[in-house]
Order: structure tokens, then sequence, then C-alpha cells
């Protein structure tokens, strides 16, 4: 029984691909106003509209399927930019901040051969730390005494006089900056001013002061200031000569009669230190301990 119901199957199937494979031979050599041509325009006039109907009825549809399709989409450019732009801006801080590093280290590069000709060698450290409080003004550098660097060494960067190092690790060092209030610098005025200390102006890190000018000393304002790096075979200055403090802002009488108060504008940017040059070794300094 099943046997008959295959094979009657299958002859139907042949049946049907007979008929078709007759139906599209008649077709193709038929006239256009042929009967089978004929009768396939009708059964199109009859079906077309339906056809539109549902086209029309299933337009909301797949309206709906597109715009969640494009949402989605949008959704997945829109990220993809959103990354692309923080990519780049991150690229964009990356190379800024190496151009800043580059034009600092070409500053130190300066700095190291006008101070290798006094005999001293530079050492260049990263600032990795900073005192907070105006008070206490120091920073803390990534080299040490593996690095050669001593108590007592001074420290500068491409713009000028930095401090001078306080303590020491192996791998680290502090340096008391110029506004420190234990600092003071013996300094001259170029090219051929007076000489004198400077000293910090507590509380304002933009501000020094050069003390102990006579109030007859006129026409400062504009002038640089050089450390002094004075020595009279038993005591010397922390500090070796010639390193630029700062610039005169401004001259006015003092509290003590026989002295003005002589305002002067640090070169170095001192709240602002990524890199720095301790100097090291040079010519023996006698008083200052190492």
């Amino acid at each position: 029984m099943y046997r008959k119901q295959v094979r009657r199957r299958r002859a139907v199937l042949v049946a049907l691909i007979v008929v078709s494979l007759i139906l599209i031979s008649v077709s193709f050599s038929e006239a256009q106003s042929g009967p089978l041509h004929t009768i396939q325009r009708g059964i199109s006039d009859v079906l077309s509209p339906l056809s539109e109907g549902a086209e029309r009825a299933l337009k909301p549809a797949r309206d709906l399927v597109n715009w969640f399709d494009e949402t989605f989409n949008a959704r997945g450019e829109n990220e993809a930019l959103r990354d692309e732009v923080a990519e780049l801006r991150g690229d964009l801080a990356d190379a800024q901040s190496a151009l800043g590093e580059n034009q600092e280290l070409r500053e130190q590069l300066d700095l190291r051969q006008t101070s290798a000709l006094g005999g001293f060698e530079p050492v260049t450290g990263r600032v990795i730390g900073r005192s907070p409080t105006l008070w206490y003004s120091t920073v803390t550098i990534d080299k040490g005494s593996s690095s050669g660097v001593e108590v007592n060494d001074a420290v500068a960067n491409g713009d000028g006089l930095v401090g001078r190092i306080s303590d020491v690790t192996r791998g680290t060092a502090q340096v008391t900056l110029i506004t420190d209030h234990r600092s003071s610098v013996s300094a001259r005025v170029l090219p051929d001013g007076p000489s004198g200390v400077v000293e910090p102006e507590v509380g304002d890190p933009d501000d020094l002061l050069l003390d102990f000018i006579d109030n007859d000393e006129t026409d400062l304002e504009g002038k640089i200031l050089v450390t002094a790096g004075w020595s009279n075979g038993q005591v010397s200055s922390a500090y070796p000569p010639g390193l630029e403090i700062g610039r005169v802002s401004e001259a006015e009488p003092g509290e003590q009669e026989s002295f003005q108060r002589v305002h002067v504008d640090p070169f170095a940017d001192l709240r602002e230190l990524d890199f720095v040059q301790v100097l090291t070794g040079g010519p023996e300094r006698p008083g200052v301990p190492g």
C-alpha cells in the first residue's frame, strides 16, 4: 500500500514536470496574443490588487523593522565614532605632551652644554612629587645617590635656577626650591650691579626679594640676576656662579633706612616643573657639605 502511494506521487511529480516543460516551450514559441499569454495576463490582473493590498498592509511592519535596523546601525556607528574621537583625543594629548617634554629636554640640553664648561656633570631628573604647602616649597625627583646626586647640589632647568638638593636616597632626591622659606641665594645684578641675597616673598611663589641693596643703587628694574657663587677659601656659596635667577621687577624703599626692597620675578616656573637638572661634581666648594 505504501509503495503504491510512493509510485503514485512520483508519477504525479513527473507529470507536473513534463506539463511545466511543455507549457514553458509553448510559451516561448507562442505569440504575445496566444492563449497562454492571455491566461497569464488574466491571472496577473486578478492577483495584482491582492498583491498591492498586501504590500500596503505590510508596509508599516516593514518600515518598523527597517527603523529598528537603521537605529541599531546608527547607534553602532555612533559608538564607533565616539571611540574613534576618544582615541584621536588621546593621541593628540600624547603628541602635545611629547612636544612639551621635547621642548623641555631641549632646553635642558642647552643648560647641560653651558654648565659642563664649569666642570659640572648635569643629571636630568623628572619631578615625581610636590610639597602640598607654599611654606615648604619642595619637589621630589627620580634621581638619587646612585646617579651621583648629593646634598647641596644646585638644581636648575632650561629657564634658570630652581633650588638645591636637601635630602637624598639611592633612587630619589628632595629639592628645596628657591621659594622655600629656608632658602637664600647669593646673587648679583648684571652686568656690573650690586650683590645681595635672594630670599622668597613667603606665600607668593612668583615673587622673590633681593635683600641688602643700598638705597643709592638706582636703575635696577629690568636687570637680570645671576648666582654670585662666591667663596673666601673657607666658606662658599652652595650655588655655582652664573646661573640665571630672574629679573628685577620693582625696587622700592625698604623698612630699613639704608636698604631698598627689590622684587624679582624668577625665570623658572617653579609651580610647573617637570624636568630639572642636578649639577653634580664640579669644583670643590670649601665649607659646603656634600
